[in-house]
């Protein structure tokens, strides 16, 4: 079983441990990124973390931080889970949750990433534009996805499954 929080005040300690998170989910998922990128692009999580409008932890029941979402307006900006705890349900439970408590439509995807692309596509996202460059301007292509009709209209659904995985 998995809590989610919200985090609205958010110290420098909790910062630094799931920008931890984003280094080790990272390592383990953007194997198209050299350590160069992921050395370049740490300063920036942190600074992104701090800055998110709405940004979630997901924490086990001894309270151990899993992973984190960040959520802007009606897109999911960042989704990144431990790896001891990714392929076990905890993400899809994160991005049911995004849909349905916040009404997220939206989520880049770096196209390297194929794990990442075939997971929203479960999730029910399909792709409707492509990006040759990142929003930092580094050559990452993104996909632009968007969560399809009929989707949305099985939100009461995937919050009662919710509501059975997330407490």
């Amino acid at each position: 079983m998995y809590r989610l929080n919200a985090e609205h005040a958010r110290p420098q300690k909790l910062i630094r441990e799931l920008t931890e998170i984003w280094l080790r989910s990272v390592k383990s998922t953007h194997h198209f990124l050299t350590e160069q990128d992921i050395k370049k692009l740490y300063p920036l999580v942190s600074d992104a973390l701090k800055n998110v409008p709405f940004l979630l932890t997901a924490k086990n029941e001894n309270g151990k931080l899993l992973g984190f979402m960040g959520i802007e307006d009606n897109k999911l900006e960042m989704l990144f889970i431990h790896p001891d705890a990714q392929k076990q349900g905890l993400g899809k439970a994160m991005v049911s949750h995004a849909v349905n408590a916040y009404r997220i439509q939206f989520v880049d995807v770096n196209e390297a990433n194929k794990d990442a692309f075939a997971f929203y596509r479960k999730m029910g996202f399909e792709p409707f534009a492509r990006s040759e460059y990142d929003g930092l301007g580094n050559h990452f292509p993104l996909l632009h996805m968007k969560l399809s009709p009929k989707e949305n209209t099985g939100r009461q659904d995937r919050a009662r499954q919710e509501q059975a995985f997330v407490r």
